[in-house]
């Protein structure tokens, strides 16, 4: 099965009271409207526990562990602009948690996805004992984000050895553009990973496979909110690769998917 692993998180929008956030949720979600097997492995603070209420309503299987704070991000809206800030960082996924009871947690998964907040999420040492036996894909947060609080920035000061484990990589266009990439197949495949699947919100994505770069256009779904598509993508994108189904077919199934949940038409 698929499994993804990561934070949830308490984001915070305005006023309004905490709420949950980070890929476990939406790649949940996604999982449920395929009918697919998945597992979710994830950490918030003991006293946050009420924020994996959406997340286990799923019905997909969560294994959760307590962390000593939540990751804490602050978002702001204005002029269809999203503005983010961390205000907490959480516990990385340290070597040790895939010796120990993650990699017990991930026991029956072929597949999985490290689903990073900031550099410094997943160490170059723990995708690489979460890639043993199995396929690993890494999102880009893990790449280009500074682990620190303030502001969301990008960088490109990645550390070369969080690649060398990773079968598919995930990037945001922002994420590329911080690293220096133009959307062509020189540029992309000059960062050494099999597949690489870039997410242009709503003009689609583009992915990278066997060297060869094609475009996938999606429709977008008027007023709706975008917060998550990317994670709800990618769970649909390695649910479907999982299955042998090509990069390009995965990535229009998976595009599909987004439509119909940002839409309200997905269970």
């Amino acid at each position: 099965m698929l499994a993804v692993v990561g934070h949830t998180t308490r984001d915070l929008v305005d006023a309004l009271p905490p709420r949950p956030g980070g890929a476990p949720l939406y790649a949940a979600r996604a999982l449920r409207a395929l009918g697919e097997p998945g597992l979710i492995v994830t950490r918030c603070a003991a006293q946050d526990e009420a924020l994996l209420g959406p997340l286990r309503a799923t019905g997909v299987r969560v294994a959760w562990r307590p962390e000593t704070a939540s990751p804490t991000f602050r978002l702001r809206y204005q002029d269809n602009v999203r503005d983010v800030t961390i205000e907490a960082l959480g516990e990385p996924w340290l070597p040790e948690d895939a010796d120990g009871w993650l990699g017990e947690a991930l026991a029956g998964a072929d597949w999985v996805h490290a689903a990073a907040l900031w550099r410094g999420d997943f160490p170059a040492e723990t995708l690489a004992r979460l890639a043993r036996g199995r396929r690993l894909s890494l999102d880009g947060h893990g790449l280009v984000r500074p682990g620190v609080l303030g502001p969301v920035v990008h960088d490109s000061a990645f550390d070369p050895a969080l690649l060398e484990s990773a079968s598919v990589l995930h990037l945001s266009e922002d994420e590329a553009r911080a690293l220096g990439l133009e959307l062509e197949e020189s540029a992309i495949g000059a960062l050494g990973v099999p597949e690489i699947v870039v997410t242009l919100g709503e003009r689609g994505s583009v992915v990278y496979a066997d060297g060869t770069l094609e475009e996938v256009p999606t429709t977008p779904v008027a007023g709706a909110d975008p917060t998550g598509a990317g994670d709800a993508f990618m769970a649909g994108y390695l649910a479907r690769r999982r299955v042998a189904d090509p990069p390009a077919t995965a990535a229009r199934r998976a595009t599909a998917l987004v439509a119909a949940l940002l839409a309200g038409s997905a269970a």
